[in-house]
Protein backbone atom coordinates (compact mmCIF):
# COMPACT_ATOMS: atom_id res chain seq x y z
CA UNK A 1 0.00 0.00 0.00
CA UNK A 2 1.51 3.62 -1.29
CA UNK A 3 0.78 6.02 2.10
CA UNK A 4 0.75 9.37 2.07
CA UNK A 5 3.95 11.20 2.63
CA UNK A 6 3.81 13.74 5.21
CA UNK A 7 6.00 16.41 6.89
CA UNK A 8 6.53 16.17 10.15
CA UNK A 9 4.49 19.67 12.12
CA UNK A 10 7.99 20.60 13.21
CA UNK A 11 8.48 21.95 9.31
CA UNK A 12 6.20 24.45 9.62
CA UNK A 13 7.91 27.58 9.16
CA UNK A 14 7.12 31.56 10.09
CA UNK A 15 3.79 31.15 7.98
CA UNK A 16 2.07 29.21 10.46
CA UNK A 17 2.78 31.56 13.31
CA UNK A 18 1.80 34.19 10.83
CA UNK A 19 -1.65 32.56 10.86
CA UNK A 20 -1.43 32.10 14.34
CA UNK A 21 -1.15 35.61 14.97
CA UNK A 22 -4.74 36.63 12.77
CA UNK A 23 -6.92 34.24 15.04
CA UNK A 24 -7.55 37.40 17.18
CA UNK A 25 -9.58 39.02 14.48
CA UNK A 26 -12.23 36.34 13.65
CA UNK A 27 -15.41 37.06 14.79
CA UNK A 28 -17.06 34.98 17.79
CA UNK A 29 -20.24 34.99 15.87
CA UNK A 30 -21.79 33.30 13.27
CA UNK A 31 -23.86 36.27 12.22
CA UNK A 32 -21.83 38.25 9.48
CA UNK A 33 -22.39 41.77 8.47
CA UNK A 34 -20.20 44.74 6.87
CA UNK A 35 -17.64 46.30 8.96
CA UNK A 36 -16.43 49.43 9.72
CA UNK A 37 -12.80 49.91 10.57
CA UNK A 38 -10.97 47.48 11.52
CA UNK A 39 -14.06 45.75 12.91
CA UNK A 40 -12.79 44.40 16.07
CA UNK A 41 -15.11 43.31 18.80
CA UNK A 42 -12.96 42.90 21.88
CA UNK A 43 -9.81 41.21 23.26
CA UNK A 44 -9.80 37.50 21.89
CA UNK A 45 -6.65 36.41 24.04
CA UNK A 46 -3.44 37.78 26.14
CA UNK A 47 0.02 36.47 25.21
CA UNK A 48 2.65 36.14 27.78
CA UNK A 49 6.17 34.31 27.69
CA UNK A 50 6.83 31.82 30.35
CA UNK A 51 10.60 30.31 30.66
CA UNK A 52 9.08 26.82 31.07
CA UNK A 53 5.72 25.73 29.81
CA UNK A 54 4.63 23.03 31.86
CA UNK A 55 5.39 25.12 35.18
CA UNK A 56 4.03 28.31 33.71
CA UNK A 57 0.90 25.95 32.59
CA UNK A 58 0.74 24.48 35.90
CA UNK A 59 0.46 28.14 37.64
CA UNK A 60 -2.17 29.13 35.72
CA UNK A 61 -4.26 25.88 36.03
CA UNK A 62 -3.39 24.68 39.64
CA UNK A 63 -2.94 28.31 41.29
CA UNK A 64 -5.46 30.53 39.34
CA UNK A 65 -8.01 27.52 38.23
CA UNK A 66 -7.76 28.23 34.75
CA UNK A 67 -8.52 25.45 32.35
CA UNK A 68 -5.48 24.65 29.31
CA UNK A 69 -7.38 23.97 26.33
CA UNK A 70 -5.38 24.08 23.02
CA UNK A 71 -1.48 23.16 22.35
CA UNK A 72 0.61 23.57 19.02
CA UNK A 73 4.34 23.40 18.42
CA UNK A 74 6.78 23.06 18.60
CA UNK A 75 7.07 25.56 15.62
CA UNK A 76 10.78 25.95 14.38
CA UNK A 77 10.60 30.07 13.31
CA UNK A 78 13.35 30.96 10.15
CA UNK A 79 15.34 34.10 10.48
CA UNK A 80 12.99 36.01 8.39
CA UNK A 81 10.66 35.82 11.25
CA UNK A 82 12.34 36.32 13.78
CA UNK A 83 13.98 39.76 12.27
CA UNK A 84 10.60 40.10 11.35
CA UNK A 85 9.44 40.35 14.79
CA UNK A 86 12.39 41.77 17.18
CA UNK A 87 13.97 37.78 17.88
CA UNK A 88 17.46 37.01 19.15
CA UNK A 89 18.60 34.91 15.99
CA UNK A 90 19.54 31.94 18.15
CA UNK A 91 16.30 31.80 20.18
CA UNK A 92 14.94 28.07 19.20
CA UNK A 93 10.84 26.70 18.41
CA UNK A 94 8.03 27.86 20.08
CA UNK A 95 5.25 25.89 21.71
CA UNK A 96 1.78 27.62 22.48
CA UNK A 97 -0.96 26.82 25.07
CA UNK A 98 -3.74 28.48 25.37
CA UNK A 99 -5.69 28.59 28.86
CA UNK A 100 -9.56 29.18 29.09
CA UNK A 101 -9.77 32.31 31.66
CA UNK A 102 -13.24 32.15 32.86
CA UNK A 103 -15.41 34.68 30.53
CA UNK A 104 -12.31 37.17 30.04
CA UNK A 105 -9.97 37.01 27.04
CA UNK A 106 -7.92 33.61 26.85
CA UNK A 107 -4.40 33.46 28.33
CA UNK A 108 -1.69 32.66 25.42
CA UNK A 109 1.21 30.98 26.94
CA UNK A 110 4.15 31.35 24.83
CA UNK A 111 7.37 28.70 25.76
CA UNK A 112 10.32 29.15 23.53
CA UNK A 113 13.17 26.06 23.16
CA UNK A 114 16.83 27.43 24.10
CA UNK A 115 15.41 31.20 24.75
CA UNK A 116 18.26 33.94 24.26
CA UNK A 117 15.61 36.85 25.63
CA UNK A 118 16.50 38.64 28.35
CA UNK A 119 14.95 37.15 31.58
CA UNK A 120 14.84 40.34 33.58
CA UNK A 121 11.52 41.29 34.10
CA UNK A 122 10.42 45.34 33.32
CA UNK A 123 10.08 47.69 35.67
CA UNK A 124 6.64 48.81 36.41
CA UNK A 125 7.44 52.35 34.57
CA UNK A 126 8.88 50.58 31.80
CA UNK A 127 7.73 51.20 28.02
CA UNK A 128 5.72 48.70 27.80
CA UNK A 129 5.26 47.07 30.77
CA UNK A 130 2.40 45.58 30.79
CA UNK A 131 0.36 43.11 33.47
CA UNK A 132 -2.77 41.32 33.11
CA UNK A 133 -5.78 41.59 35.78
CA UNK A 134 -8.19 39.24 36.81
CA UNK A 135 -11.53 40.23 38.29
CA UNK A 136 -12.57 38.58 41.78
CA UNK A 137 -15.63 39.16 43.91
CA UNK A 138 -13.79 38.68 47.26
CA UNK A 139 -10.37 40.30 46.70
CA UNK A 140 -9.55 39.86 50.99
CA UNK A 141 -10.28 35.95 50.21
CA UNK A 142 -8.23 35.76 46.81
CA UNK A 143 -4.92 37.24 48.70
CA UNK A 144 -5.19 34.84 51.11
CA UNK A 145 -5.65 31.93 48.86
CA UNK A 146 -2.79 32.96 46.88
CA UNK A 147 -0.41 33.36 49.99
CA UNK A 148 -1.27 30.04 51.37
CA UNK A 149 -0.23 28.91 47.78
CA UNK A 150 3.17 30.90 48.42
CA UNK A 151 2.49 33.85 45.93
CA UNK A 152 4.29 36.56 46.85
CA UNK A 153 1.38 39.82 46.84
CA UNK A 154 2.73 42.82 46.13
CA UNK A 155 1.33 45.00 49.45
CA UNK A 156 -2.31 44.56 50.72
CA UNK A 157 -5.02 45.48 48.26
CA UNK A 158 -5.76 49.17 47.62
CA UNK A 159 -8.88 50.60 48.08
CA UNK A 160 -9.84 53.78 45.53
CA UNK A 161 -10.82 56.67 47.55
CA UNK A 162 -12.39 58.81 44.86
CA UNK A 163 -13.04 59.74 41.28
CA UNK A 164 -14.19 57.19 38.43
CA UNK A 165 -13.39 54.09 40.11
CA UNK A 166 -14.31 54.66 43.19
CA UNK A 167 -15.54 51.20 44.68
CA UNK A 168 -12.41 49.38 43.10
CA UNK A 169 -10.13 47.56 45.19
CA UNK A 170 -6.99 46.03 43.68
CA UNK A 171 -3.70 44.64 44.12
CA UNK A 172 -0.68 43.16 42.12
CA UNK A 173 0.94 39.58 43.04
CA UNK A 174 3.66 37.63 40.82
CA UNK A 175 3.98 34.29 38.79
CA UNK A 176 7.16 32.07 40.10
CA UNK A 177 9.11 33.78 36.84
CA UNK A 178 8.23 37.44 38.05
CA UNK A 179 5.54 39.07 35.84
CA UNK A 180 3.33 40.90 37.56
CA UNK A 181 -0.35 40.24 37.97
CA UNK A 182 -3.05 42.10 39.09
CA UNK A 183 -6.42 40.87 41.33
CA UNK A 184 -9.25 43.48 41.14
CA UNK A 185 -12.51 43.27 42.64
CA UNK A 186 -15.61 46.10 42.30
CA UNK A 187 -18.66 44.04 43.64
CA UNK A 188 -21.10 47.38 43.76
CA UNK A 189 -19.87 48.95 40.66
CA UNK A 190 -17.89 51.59 39.90
CA UNK A 191 -18.86 55.33 40.83
CA UNK A 192 -18.63 56.12 37.34
CA UNK A 193 -21.20 53.63 36.37
CA UNK A 194 -23.92 55.76 38.52
CA UNK A 195 -24.12 58.76 36.29
CA UNK A 196 -25.55 56.07 33.66
CA UNK A 197 -22.28 56.78 30.78
CA UNK A 198 -22.99 55.98 27.03
CA UNK A 199 -20.20 53.56 27.10
CA UNK A 200 -20.15 50.99 30.38
CA UNK A 201 -16.40 49.25 31.10
CA UNK A 202 -16.70 45.34 30.27
CA UNK A 203 -16.45 43.54 32.90
CA UNK A 204 -16.24 39.55 33.58
CA UNK A 205 -18.49 40.47 36.90
CA UNK A 206 -21.66 41.41 34.72
CA UNK A 207 -20.40 39.02 31.91
CA UNK A 208 -20.73 35.44 33.98
CA UNK A 209 -24.55 35.66 34.47
CA UNK A 210 -25.27 35.53 30.71
CA UNK A 211 -22.08 33.37 29.58
CA UNK A 212 -21.97 30.02 27.49
CA UNK A 213 -25.05 28.10 29.19
CA UNK A 214 -28.20 30.54 26.94
CA UNK A 215 -30.12 27.81 25.03
CA UNK A 216 -28.99 29.90 21.33
CA UNK A 217 -25.18 29.27 22.06
CA UNK A 218 -25.88 25.75 23.09
CA UNK A 219 -27.89 24.63 19.85
CA UNK A 220 -25.04 26.86 18.12
CA UNK A 221 -22.25 24.34 19.70
CA UNK A 222 -24.72 21.11 18.75
CA UNK A 223 -24.68 22.54 14.66
CA UNK A 224 -21.12 23.45 14.81
CA UNK A 225 -19.54 19.75 15.92
CA UNK A 226 -22.70 18.25 13.41
CA UNK A 227 -20.60 20.36 10.72
CA UNK A 228 -17.75 19.30 11.60
CA UNK A 229 -19.19 15.29 11.21
CA UNK A 230 -20.16 15.89 7.79
CA UNK A 231 -16.58 17.20 7.41
CA UNK A 232 -15.66 13.76 8.10
CA UNK A 233 -18.11 11.80 6.15
CA UNK A 234 -17.28 13.86 2.89
CA UNK A 235 -13.46 12.92 3.50
CA UNK A 236 -14.41 9.01 3.83
CA UNK A 237 -16.89 8.92 0.90
CA UNK A 238 -15.69 7.18 -2.09
CA UNK A 239 -18.54 8.22 -4.64
CA UNK A 240 -17.66 11.32 -6.44
CA UNK A 241 -20.84 12.54 -6.70
CA UNK A 242 -22.60 12.05 -3.18
CA UNK A 243 -19.03 13.93 -1.87
CA UNK A 244 -19.90 16.67 -3.57
CA UNK A 245 -23.33 16.93 -2.92
CA UNK A 246 -22.14 16.81 0.77
CA UNK A 247 -20.19 19.30 0.10
CA UNK A 248 -22.63 21.67 -0.30
CA UNK A 249 -24.48 20.88 2.77
CA UNK A 250 -21.47 21.37 4.98
CA UNK A 251 -18.72 23.70 3.19
CA UNK A 252 -19.29 27.78 1.82
CA UNK A 253 -19.25 28.01 -1.92
CA UNK A 254 -15.57 29.36 -1.69
CA UNK A 255 -14.36 27.70 0.73
CA UNK A 256 -10.58 27.51 1.70
CA UNK A 257 -8.39 24.69 2.48
CA UNK A 258 -5.26 25.71 4.08
CA UNK A 259 -2.22 23.38 4.13
CA UNK A 260 1.15 24.28 4.44
CA UNK A 261 2.20 22.92 1.43
CA UNK A 262 -0.93 24.35 -0.35
CA UNK A 263 -4.24 26.30 -0.36
CA UNK A 264 -7.30 24.60 -2.32
CA UNK A 265 -10.54 26.97 -2.93
CA UNK A 266 -13.95 25.49 -3.70
CA UNK A 267 -15.82 22.01 -3.64
CA UNK A 268 -13.49 20.43 -6.54
CA UNK A 269 -10.19 21.49 -5.47
CA UNK A 270 -11.07 20.13 -2.00
CA UNK A 271 -12.81 16.72 -3.82
CA UNK A 272 -9.53 16.50 -5.86
CA UNK A 273 -7.30 15.95 -3.18
CA UNK A 274 -9.80 14.11 -1.20
CA UNK A 275 -9.69 11.65 -4.40
CA UNK A 276 -5.83 11.46 -4.48
CA UNK A 277 -5.81 11.00 -0.88
CA UNK A 278 -8.02 8.14 -1.39
CA UNK A 279 -6.18 6.30 -4.49
CA UNK A 280 -2.74 6.43 -2.10
CA UNK A 281 -4.62 4.99 0.89
CA UNK A 282 -7.31 3.23 -0.07
CA UNK A 283 -8.10 1.04 3.37
CA UNK A 284 -7.40 4.27 5.55
CA UNK A 285 -10.23 5.98 7.24
CA UNK A 286 -10.45 9.38 9.31
CA UNK A 287 -11.62 8.77 12.92
CA UNK A 288 -13.02 11.28 15.52
CA UNK A 289 -10.64 11.76 18.77
CA UNK A 290 -11.77 14.72 19.79
CA UNK A 291 -14.03 18.07 19.01
CA UNK A 292 -12.87 21.65 20.72
CA UNK A 293 -15.82 24.38 20.47
CA UNK A 294 -15.14 28.32 21.11
CA UNK A 295 -17.93 30.37 19.15
CA UNK A 296 -17.72 30.31 15.61
CA UNK A 297 -14.12 28.21 15.73
CA UNK A 298 -14.21 24.32 15.82
CA UNK A 299 -10.85 22.19 15.99
CA UNK A 300 -11.14 18.66 15.09
CA UNK A 301 -8.61 16.13 16.33
CA UNK A 302 -8.86 13.22 14.27
CA UNK A 303 -6.65 10.10 12.93
CA UNK A 304 -6.08 8.68 9.87
CA UNK A 305 -5.48 4.95 9.15
CA UNK A 306 -7.02 1.29 9.05
CA UNK A 307 -8.58 -0.58 11.41
CA UNK A 308 -5.27 -2.73 12.22
CA UNK A 309 -4.04 1.07 12.55
CA UNK A 310 -6.28 3.72 13.12
CA UNK A 311 -3.69 6.29 14.53
CA UNK A 312 -1.57 6.07 11.82
CA UNK A 313 -1.71 9.31 10.95
CA UNK A 314 -3.22 12.11 13.99
CA UNK A 315 -3.61 15.88 13.37
CA UNK A 316 -5.83 18.89 13.46
CA UNK A 317 -8.51 20.73 11.42
CA UNK A 318 -9.37 24.23 12.76
CA UNK A 319 -12.50 25.10 11.08
CA UNK A 320 -13.58 28.93 10.63
CA UNK A 321 -18.06 28.84 10.17
CA UNK A 322 -19.63 31.45 9.19
CA UNK A 323 -23.46 31.86 8.69
CA UNK A 324 -23.59 28.08 9.42
CA UNK A 325 -21.12 26.71 7.00
CA UNK A 326 -17.21 26.17 6.78
CA UNK A 327 -15.78 29.32 5.47
CA UNK A 328 -12.07 27.97 5.99
CA UNK A 329 -10.51 25.08 6.57
CA UNK A 330 -6.84 24.76 8.68
CA UNK A 331 -5.41 21.73 8.37
CA UNK A 332 -2.44 20.47 10.80
CA UNK A 333 -0.61 17.46 10.61
CA UNK A 334 1.06 16.09 13.66
CA UNK A 335 4.72 14.49 13.67
CA UNK A 336 5.70 11.04 12.74
CA UNK A 337 5.70 8.98 15.31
Amino acid sequence: MKTIKIKPIQNIKASAVAFLSLIVFLAPSQKISAQSGAGIQGVDHVGINVPDLQKGVAFFSDVLGFTPVTQIGPIPLDAAWKQANHMNPGTGAVTIKMVNAGTGASIEVFAYADNKGSTTQPNTDDIGATHIAFYTSDIYAAVKYLKSKGVKVLGEPFVTPSGDTLGETWVYFETPWGSKLELVSYPDGKSYEKSNPKVVLWSPKNASSSLVSSKNEVEDLAKNKALVQGHLEIWNEKDQARRIAAMSTVYANDIEMVDRHFIATGYNEISKFVVELQKNNPDFKFTTKSVETHHNIVRLYWQFGSKSKPATVTGMDMFVIENGKVQKLYVFVDGAK
